[in-house]
């Protein structure tokens, strides 16, 4: 047996090396970073479009092409995340959370450079997962049904308590509404309508892509219009091949950290219906969990970067592993392979293992050197890219913008995603203010589905014997210890260096308490509204609006009858720990914006609003892509007080690539305006049919 695999694995590195493959493999790995920097639009966009050009290729150039653009999207992904904040797609949001404070203050080029080595060695363990699993992973899959799988979404949720800043309570609050938002739509077990408001567009749900950029996207680019700068200033600038190789050394000074996350991303990845939606952020909260100084997390430190995108790289070699071996996709992108299987008359299943080892080998092969051809690429180009951020922000953002809006649309080809993002977006920016955690809310939203569908199986099959399962009790007991550890551990070491206890104080109505009873609000309706509803809709409603109800009410009572909580600061030059009060009231606007007046910063947002409105106004009148240069146009010319002459030369071409690249390549369909309605002959020509 080991021979013949040692042998097809030769076989298929000679099959994968020869020139006409490997320049396919290449046209896919550079389309693939194409569409990645590309808010929202992600890998199902381009493997979509590869699809129907692969029917006459051989089965070898084929799998050549999609995997060398579906492996590297992660990799593309990171670049948006980076310099604008903004996730390119929904698996690099939690690269967001410190690649964006790293460029911020000047080091773009290190969190790149940490961001694109993670990922080719990431990429790299993710295959060498996939060649070594190829003989054992029929049984090791088969061990998880419904109950483990449910547990596991557990243990993701709990990961919220990491992702929390100095807040648990408020952590768990934002992951339950975020359970919440997921339960919106028709409930697939019993037919009910929830929480619909007679909006055909909410019976299917919210899309991830629109929620990710409400909650990411939007305040940061909210942040960037308020503050009217670049997103790094000259005089702090540093993308050269020096802090580039800084953050290559970064990853291998966190080797361990490195080659944990990737191993969570390849078997995290393996497990049907996860998704690359939930993989970055388990990887996430593991390293905020396990590594030490975990406050300095969220603020800008280059560990984040390397966990959040080598699990990113690694969950591709792992979904792979269902895919093969089952015919279950691994992941929404795997779907689109498996078509290429099917297509190329090849059945997933154990003929893969056998008389198709070869081919399981080459998708091997193509992962591998898809990830360092990608990765080198970036590092090439990484100084080019970073100079991006030195843009003025009218010249940047609406594009950004623009695009942003047109990677939520493509979530679900809807009217109703732009709302979304911009509802999402407000929600954000103002958690953000308040110091309310977005990741443990997102997290929460893509988990929200599984959780409900694994529940409902498990309850309905097995009662409450589920529980007793060896691998569902062993990961709650594990959850239950991950949690309690971190905390432990903490409360002990400041103990010991003398930390206040804290006392009761007169009762104090402050904003956050104001935060706190919108909260409250949402989790009553949320109960009120569900009772009334079959078991089989209402039971994970119920649930999660209980304990979110519960952990908001400790957290206000928390803040209101007792003195903040002391958090040990280290001086960074003398190492002498002192406390401080946490900072939970409200954010500080001076660390964001300077002197600015609180006042200032929300006439500026709202100003910002109006922008966004003016775009969808744009969209309905004259349709959603001629709205894009609508929009650059006017904001760059009287938002950012750019002149018409630059105005003109970078909308132009810039809308002429996104009209070649939507409307040529990704078809998308577009939907209708008001000058279509009055004039239908612009729709019958394909050219004009924007309308």
């Amino acid at each position: 047996m080991e021979s013949d695999i040692l042998s097809a694995a030769i076989s298929a590195l000679d099959i994968v090396t020869t020139p006409e493959r490997m320049l396919f493999l290449i046209v896919g790995i550079l389309l693939g970073l194409v569409v990645a920097v590309l808010p929202g639009i992600g890998g199902i966009a381009g493997l979509s479009l590869l699809l129907p050009f692969t029917f006459d290729m051989d089965p070898f150039s084929a799998f050549a092409v999609m995997m060398g653009l579906g492996s590297v999207i992660a990799t593309g992904d990171l670049i948006p995340a980076i310099l604008f904040g903004v996730p390119g797609g929904v698996g690099s949001a939690a690269t967001v959370l410190d690649g964006f404070p790293m460029a911020r203050r000047g080091e773009a080029g290190r969190a790149l450079g940490a961001g694109y080595f993670a990922s080719i060695l990431g990429g790299l363990f993710g295959a060498l997962i996939l060649a070594i699993s190829v003989p054992v992973m029929r049984p090791v899959v088969m061990l998880f049904g419904s109950p483990e799988m449910l547990a596991l979404c557990v243990f993701g949720l709990s990961l919220v308590a990491s992702l929390s800043g100095s807040s648990p309570l408020k952590g768990l609050a934002a992951a339950s509404l975020g359970v919440l938002f997921a339960c919106i739509g028709d409930d697939p077990q019993t037919g009910t309508l929830r929480w619909t408001f007679d909006s055909l567009y909410l019976w299917d749900g919210m899309p991830i892509s629109p929620v990710a950029l409400g909650l990411f996207a939007i305040p940061e680019l909210a942040d960037i219009a308020i503050a009217r700068t670049s997103i790094v200033a000259k005089d702090i600038y540093r993308a050269t091949a020096k802090s580039q190789w800084e953050g290559t050394r970064d990853v291998l000074k966190n080797w361990w950290l490195m080659i944990r996350c990737s191993a969570i991303g390849s078997g995290l990845g393996a497990m049907p219906g996860l998704g690359a939606s939930v993989i970055d952020w388990i990887a996430y909260g593991h390293a905020v969990r396990t590594e030490k100084n975990p406050e300095n997390f969220g603020s800008g430190d280059v560990r984040g970067v390397i966990a959040s995108e080598s699990s990113n790289n690694a969950k591709e070699g792992g979904a792979l592993i269902p895919t093969i071996a089952f015919g279950v996709p691994g992941s929404a992108s795997m779907a689109l392979i498996l078509g290429a299987f099917l297509i190329h008359g090849i059945v997933p299943g154990p003929d893969m293992l056998t008389k198709h080892l070869d081919v399981t080998y080459s998708l091997m092969w193509s992962v591998a050197f898809a990830n360092v051809i990608g990765g080198g690429i970036c590092i090439v180009f990484s100084n080019q890219i970073a100079k991006i951020a030195l843009l003025r922000y009218g010249i940047l953002l609406p594009p950004v913008l623009a695009v942003t809006f047109v990677g939520a649309y493509a979530g679900s080809a809807s009217w109703g995603d732009i709302f979304v993002t911009i509802g999402f977006g407000i929600f954000a920016w103002i958690m953000k203010r308040f110091g309310w955690p977005r990741p443990p809310m997102v997290l929460g939203f893509v988990l929200g589905g599984l959780i409900e569908r694994y529940m409902f199986i498990s309850v309905e099959r097995y009662q409450s014997e589920f529980l007793s399962r060896p691998i569902v009790f062993f990961m709650l007991v594990f959850t239950i210890w991950g949690i309690a550890l971190p905390i432990w551990r903490k409360y002990r070491r400041e103990i010991a260096a003398g930390r206040p206890k804290r006392h009761l104080k007169k009762a104090e109505f402050t904003p956050q308490t104001g935060m706190s009873l919108a909260f409250i609000a949402i989790f009553l309706f949320a109960i009120v509204t569900a009772i009334p509803w079959e078991f089989g809709a209402r039971l994970v409603p119920l649930a999660f609006a209980t304990a979110g109800l519960l952990c908001t009410l400790g957290y206000m009572i928390m803040t209101m009858f007792f003195t903040p909580r002391m958090v040990a600061k280290a001086d960074p030059v003398s190492g002498q720990v002192t406390f401080k009060p946490t900072t939970e009231l409200l954010v500080d606007l001076k660390s964001e914006f300077g002197d600015m007046e609180g006042r200032e910063v929300y006439r500026r947002f709202a100003v910002y609003l109006g922008w966004l409105l003016l775009f969808v106004a744009a969209g309905y009148v004259v349709g959603l892509l001629p709205a894009m240069l609508v929009f650059m146009l006017l904001y760059m010319r009287y938002g950012g007080g750019e002149s018409w002459s630059l105005t003109l030369k970078v909308a132009a071409p810039i809308f002429a690539i996104w009209y070649g690249l939507f409307h040529h390549l990704l078809h998308l369909p577009w939907p209708p305006s008001l000058i279509g309605d009055f004039f239908p002959a612009l729709r019958s020509t394909y050219w004009l049919s924007l309308f």
